[in-house]
């Protein structure tokens, strides 16, 4: 069994690794991989004397511990650059990062934050990134624009029970039972812990209810510590309706867009001042945005809680106006992604499983094409002009070109199975992700087993999840290995033979169909591949590392043969060191990455 993993549940770890070109100089970076110099450096594999490019990613900590990132260079499989995890001193990402995105020019990386879910809070950080120089820079430093937020202060606090009425000194608007709040700084008089906690009504709840003033709110406070009988405290706390960013996006340089779940808005940031300069009402929940690449329009996915309150949001860019779409009655809408022409926009929805396609022109849906309920992604491959979406619930990948159809509306090209007794996973697999490399060669798709009862990996004991990454022809939508078609993706410092991790709780995403929600893991495992096509990574939550795969086989040995076959592991690469306790094996417990996406 693999000890060190042992008691990790308590990190949650959400790692965004983006993909930049930036330059066409080779240097080895901080430590090169060669000849197994190092543990975990598989012999004769070294790095790749190729344009150089970098990887991002973010990480979220153990409860109430600031997230981190950090930066990889692909050509020499290292880490480049971190931001501090610990260290009070310097500034950290938020609590709980969600998603982050880079800017075009690959300058400056966005970083959403979602503290408010453990009574912290929300935050749209921005550091620059390590510039390519022969000498490590590091990151910029991290900054945080205020965002706008509802605060009141609180002129008292009484309970019934665990049912706690707040009394406001400022009234809050537009804001509804089942939102979010944030309660901090109330002391109770005369209470004194263990017995009696003083700060037992601090913390990150759900409202209940709201007075038509808005002057007076209620929630159920299920922490120990409250007073035992009703009554009135004196109090300079304050409560605040968080905006709960939880999506980043932009194809511009000088503007970043930040989606709100709980404030059911977007903001524009800008980028030269760090400062939100716009705000825009969307519909409720949104989860997902996509800017046209002509820098247009935005389209907002609002997941909504049913039918009847999901919707999609279109804003001009200009001004963030609203536009009136028509046709759309998908549910749950959960990911959305703009064609490289800008003129149509593809959205996924969860619940009732549709690909539709909107006309950018005329804000209307020109098709709707099934995927089943549950379906979770979509990646969209400019190269090759095709759509992969994903569905776990059904363990099913689609596969489509993204025009051809009526009104230039996708095409469906294949359907793969990865149900138990499938080719492309016998065992059965809930794919989660997929990416296209760009040279148009072929496509992966990262997927994970949950066996029933006991682990069929000796090292592990009890229950266990198995990460793998299946690899498949574009041109003939095939397998490319079908003797072997999941790749192992554990290496050092994983034990030898090692194929799967024990689970950890915090990296289970919600059992579909249920929603997501701020807090929540996403995605358990991902993929993104690099901009030279040269690489393809894994982010893995339970293991707490990425996996590091080469995609071509070009290293060659002193007899002109070729030593590495095409999609081999290189090595598993740690996230940042998290707050959680050293192993039993003497490691520190690492987050854990669960989410990326591919940059500019």
């Amino acid at each position: 069994m693999s000890l060190r993993r042992v008691g990790r549940s308590a990190a949650l770890v959400l790692p965004v690794l983006l993909w930049a070109a930036c330059g066409q100089v080779y240097r080895p970076v901080v430590i090169p991989c060669t000849e197994g110099a190092i543990p975990g450096c598989p012999v004769e594999i070294p790095p790749i004397p190729a344009n150089f490019h970098a990887v991002f990613a973010i990480s979220t900590n153990a409860p109430n511990s600031p997230g981190g990132a950090l930066q990889i260079d692909v050509s020499g499989d290292t880490i480049l650059a971190e931001t501090p995890t610990s260290n009070p001193s310097a500034p950290n990402l938020g609590v709980m990062p969600a998603h982050a995105a880079i800017l075009p020019n690959n300058s400056r990386v966005y970083v959403a934050s979602v503290g408010s879910v453990s009574g912290g809070i929300d935050g749209v950080s921005a550091f620059n990134t390590a510039s390519q120089s022969p000498f490590v820079s590091g990151f910029g430093p991290v900054s945080s624009p205020t965002l706008p937020t509802q605060t009141s202060s609180i002129s008292s606090i009484s309970e019934a029970g665990n049912l706690v009425t707040v009394t406001l000194n400022t009234p809050w608007t537009k804001v509804a039972a089942g939102y979010a709040i944030v309660i901090a700084g109330v002391v109770i008089p005369d209470c004194n812990a263990p017995a009696c906690n003083p700060n037992a009504y601090d913390g990150g709840f759900t409202l209940t209810s709201i007075n038509g003033a808005g002057t007076t709110i209620q929630y159920v406070n299920p922490s120990a510590g409250l007073p035992t009988v009703s009554s009135t405290v004196s109090s300079v706390g304050t409560s605040t309706f968080p905006p709960q960013p939880v999506f980043v996006n932009s194809t511009q340089n000088n503007f970043m867009y930040a989606a709100n779940y709980n404030s059911n808005s977007v903001f524009a940031l800008n980028t030269s001042a760090n400062a939100v300069i716009n705000t825009a009402p969307v519909g409720i929940h949104p989860v997902s945005m996509a800017e046209t690449p002509n820098a247009t329009k935005l389209y907002v996915a609002n997941q909504g809680t049913s039918q009847a309150t999901s919707s999609v949001t279109s804003l001009n860019v200009a001004d963030l106006s609203l536009n009136t779409l028509t046709g759309f009655t998908g549910t749950n809408p959960v990911w959305v992604v703009a064609r490289g022409d800008s003129q149509k926009v593809y959205v996924l929805t969860q619940g009732d499983g549709q690909l539709v396609t909107i006309d950018t022109a005329t804000d209307s849906v020109s098709s709707s094409l099934p995927v089943g309920a549950g379906a979770n992604f979509i990646f969209f491959d400019p190269n090759l002009n095709r759509l992969y979406v994903t569905n776990p619930l059904t363990s099913t990948v689609y596969v489509f070109s993204d025009t051809g159809g009526a009104n230039d509306t996708p095409v469906q090209l294949t359907t793969i199975s990865f149900a138990a007794g499938s080719a492309a996973c016998p065992l059965g697999c809930s794919p989660t992700s997929v990416v296209a490399l760009a040279d148009g060669s072929r496509f992966y798709v990262a997927s994970l087993q949950v066996p029933a009862g006991a682990c069929p990996d000796p090292t592990v004991t009890g229950s266990c999840v198995i990460p793998g990454l299946t690899v498949f022809n574009a041109t003939s939508l095939t397998l490319q290995y079908p003797t072997a078609p999941t790749l192992t993706l554990l290496s050092y410092p994983f034990a030898a033979g090692q194929y799967a991790v024990p689970p950890v709780a915090s990296c289970v995403s919600p059992v579909l169909p249920a929603l997501y929600s701020p807090g929540a893991t996403r995605f358990r495992i991902f993929t993104a591949a690099s901009v030279d096509s040269s690489h393809v990574y894994v982010s893995i939550c339970d293991a707490g590392y990425i996996a590091d795969i080469i995609t071509t086989g070009n290293n060659t040995n002193n007899n002109g043969g070729s030593d590495t076959l095409p999609d081999t592991l290189v090595t598993d690469l740690p996230t940042a060191f998290g707050a959680g306790p050293i192993q039993a094996s003497g490691y520190p417990a690492n987050q854990s990455p669960i989410f990326m996406m591919p940059g500019q």
